[in-house]
């Protein structure tokens, strides 16, 4: 049976699709809160996959959130033992600061739905799935962050250039949310109330209408990149 290592940081930022995805395909999954669990009973090689989930804090505010730095040795040293790793929105972010790079906040919030523009290697790679010409995604992030030396660019989208990078064979961040849709995302319209509030063109209705219209095409071509990535890295 194949083992899942999830890295929660909030409870509603979940594994979302990618769930019965991974269970259809026989796989163990195991959810590790992040601020909360004892880092030293957590071993690089305990999965056969290691998924780093989302969260509202930012990849670089360790003094407020010291559970960052053990989080972040953790996944170095996976990825650079090149051992399957999935990184989504802050886990990107964690995963790209993890292999040196620079994270820091963006020219402006990205909330909503939008198409990501792949590049050529993007195109050669699961992401052709969800690609632009076909659906928008999810995007919920104030930060952003540098490439990494040694990987390779994957996607952007018109307000953020780096959404997707690969590093060896094994690693794969992304900065937009592609495991979420649906009815799932109301418990992100009460969980993230304040920020939606606070951010000028951005408004519950408008999140709900989009997620609407999205879902019945982006969750297909979700279950689609999900499978071809999983049996990529010979999970």
């Amino acid at each position: 049976m194949t083992d899942i290592l999830a890295l929660r940081h909030v409870s509603f930022e979940d594994l979302g699709l990618l769930s019965p995805v991974l269970e259809e395909a026989g796989a163990s999954i195991r959810y590790v809160e992040a601020p909360i669990v004892d880092w030293s009973t957590i071993k690089p090689e305990a999965a056969d996959l290691m998924v780093v989930l989302g969260g509202p804090i930012g990849a670089y505010e360790d003094e407020d959130y010291p559970f960052l730095n053990p989080e972040l040795q953790l996944i170095e040293t996976r990825i650079r033992a090149g051992l399957p790793t999935l990184g989504i929105c802050l886990g990107a972010q964690l995963m790209a600061r993890a292999l040196g790079a620079r994270v820091h906040a963006a020219p402006a919030k990205e909330i909503g739905w939008a198409p990501l523009i792949l590049t050529e290697d993007g195109k050669a790679s699961p992401l052709r799935n969800i690609d632009g010409s076909k659906t928008s995604v999810l995007h919920w992030h104030g930060d952003t962050f540098d490439l990494p030396d040694g990987a390779v660019r994957l996607a952007s989208s018109e307000q953020c250039l780096n959404q997707a990078f690969s590093w060896g064979d094994a690693a794969l961040a992304l900065q937009f949310h592609v495991e979420t849709m649906g009815q799932a995302l109301e418990t992100w319209l009460v969980g993230h109330t304040s920020e939606i509030a606070r951010t000028e063109g951005v408004s519950v209705s408008s999140l709900r209408a989009d997620t609407r219209r999205w879902t019945p095409i982006l969750e297909p071509l979700a279950r689609q990149f999900f499978t071809e990535w999983l049996s990529k890295v010979g999970l």
